[in-house]
């Protein structure tokens, strides 16, 4: 048996718990995830480091977790479950005896198939919880583990699935209810529930050889039993089962899941299975975000309105990264004095360069992007800017020097704007950091960063190059003091002193904190950078 633990969480502590992806006896492989966590920052799966069977969660939605703490407990891949088949072959009077002890299960079936009524569970001490998704309906086949309905408390949300095999009677809940621990949830007609304990007690009782028999039977009985719900398809008249997590990301998109085809386990909707379906869809028009808000701290003191008098709306559930994004970037406003100043760099060379070590890079297994060339020149500037990678006290008492640089990057992703970090960039090569790029961009845009890889920033960098405009004014992000914004480069007829000749010219947006830098800092940085962007030979100066 494999004890699963919470692997490294980047230095997170106490992270939520906001999706189970597997159930106890579900098979799993390497890398399959077993739960999702969302920090301040991000969203995370923990994955399977074996292959095997689930014997136990340890974790549920809700709970909070750290490195180290127990998540699950695994069957290996043949672990014990080849022992419980063997216990007949030793002894084989043990068939006889099965067999006469399955009558009793034929008898008592009839009296197990009747209504059970089944209440809300224990909802960590959350009371009076929203029910925001009713997936069950009358008339439903539902087995074990299946959802019934979603709820969702300020924290995370989380699904209630059903506790044994059946047919949905009735449900007695309805979407926007609150309910709490031991409220009427769901009447279900039961059948053969109770036939696995006859068989169990003969095999316990076989023969003193295989007394060890029963410490590996209900783990094979997990495996029997996941057959069962994975041939049970979906409930009528719905789409896949899908997870907190994949609902969330739905609501956000606007998109309805009884659209989207599932592919996971069990009917599984998953997020690969969302976005193939956004990519896919011919009429897939996302709206945008409901401008009255959700009132709160992060709306600022703007008044609601009531949109509907002057039309059809839809309302989307902001995203915590969203919310997150938005106070800090009031709180940066509102706080910091902000001053943008803008330039031009010539990086008519750059791209020749650029494009000339194109397939020297790709032997080396590296796509260089402009980029990297524009964190490259940055870290430098840093280094002979010091005021740029500095930071203030919270009272401004005093200005604290980094000996270290270290440049963030904005991301735009599905859950919202991350900003990574590349580590030590004034040390690193142009292909190290356009590795560190790659990497960094790809983990964000699938929800993998960890905290400490968004952590320790002196410095941000925000490209929009790929999507365009000439110009922008980025906003700070305290502590740091300086962040430079890049849109989309251009051919200008630029004048040489005897002709107008083509250049790539390359828009630059140097906002900054006033209270730290002044105009004349500003204008030299931003003209040694555009310098070094023009001629990369005077990085090495």
């Amino acid at each position: 048996m494999h004890n699963e633990l919470i692997p490294d969480l980047g230095g997170a502590e106490n992270v939520d718990v906001i999706e189970v992806c597997v159930a106890a006896g579900d098979t799993v492989a390497i890398d399959d995830p077993i739960i999702v966590l969302e920090t301040d920052k991000a969203s995370l799966e923990v994955p399977a480091t074996v292959a095997g069977v689930i014997s136990e969660l340890k974790i549920k939605v809700g709970d909070k977790v750290n490195e180290g703490d127990l998540l699950a407990l695994i069957q290996g891949d043949g672990g014990d479950a080849p022992a419980a088949e063997a216990a007949p072959v030793v002894e084989t009077t043990a068939a006889p005896v099965a067999e006469p002890a399955a009558a009793p299960v034929v008898e008592t079936a009839p009296a197990v198939a009747s209504e059970q009524a089944f209440k809300v569970p224990d909802l960590g001490g959350s009371e009076q919880v929203e029910v925001i998704e009713v997936i069950a309906n009358a008339g439903d086949s539902l087995s074990e583990g299946d959802p019934i309905i979603v709820l969702e408390t300020d924290k995370a949300s989380l699904e209630v699935p059903a506790e044994t095999d059946g047919t949905v009677v009735s449900v007695a809940v309805k979407v926007g209810d609150k309910v709490s621990e031991g409220d009427d949830l769901i009447v279900m007609t039961v059948s053969g529930g109770a036939a696995a304990a006859p068989v169990s007690a003969p095999a316990a009782s076989a023969a003193p050889a295989s007394a060890p028999a029963p410490a590996p039977a209900p783990a094979s009985a997990a495996p029997a039993a996941s057959p069962v719900p994975a041939s049970s398809g979906k409930p009528a008249g719905k789409g896949g089962h899908a997870g907190p997590a994949v609902r969330k990301l739905a609501r956000e998109l606007g998109v309805e899941l009884d659209l989207v085809a599932p592919t996971g386990r069990k009917n599984r909707i998953t997020k690969d299975d969302l976005h193939a379906y956004i990519k896919s869809a011919v009429e897939a028009k996302q709206s945008g975000k409901s401008g009255g808000g959700t009132g709160g701290d992060w709306a600022f003191g703007i008044p609601d309105q009531d949109f509907t008098k002057f039309g059809e709306i839809e309302r989307v559930a902001t995203t915590k990264i969203d919310k997150l994004t938005s106070e800090n970037m009031h709180r940066s406003w509102v706080n910091i004095p902000h001053v943008t100043q803008f330039d031009e760099a010539d990086v008519t060379e750059l791209e020749a360069f650029r494009k000339s070590i194109k397939a020297e890079a790709e032997k080396a297994g590296v796509r260089v992007t402009p980029v990297a060339f524009i964190i490259k020149a940055v870290a430098v500037c840093l280094q002979r800017h010091p005021k740029f990678n500095s930071s203030l006290t919270s009272d401004g008492s005093e200005r604290i020097f980094k000996k270290y640089v270290n440049i963030g990057m904005a991301v735009d992703t599905p859950r919202g704007l991350l900003v990574p970090v590349i580590k030590d960039a004034d040390k690193k090569t142009v292909y190290e950091i356009a590795n560190d790029v790659i990497e960094l961009a790809g983990l964000a845009k699938d929800g993998k960063l960890k905290p400490n890889q968004m952590q320790g920033g002196c410095f941000t960098v925000s490209s929009l190059g790929a999507i365009g405009g000439q110009g922008f004014t980025p906003i700070v992000n305290p502590p740091e003091v300086g962040i430079l914004g890049v849109s989309k480069s251009s051919v200008k007829p630029i004048w040489n002193g005897s002709e107008f000749a083509p250049r790539t010219m390359l828009p630059l947006c140097l906002s900054y904190d006033h209270r730290a830098i002044n105009g004349g800092d500003a204008g030299r940085f931003l003209t040694e950078l555009a310098g070094l962007l023009t001629d990369i030979r005077k990085m090495m100066m």
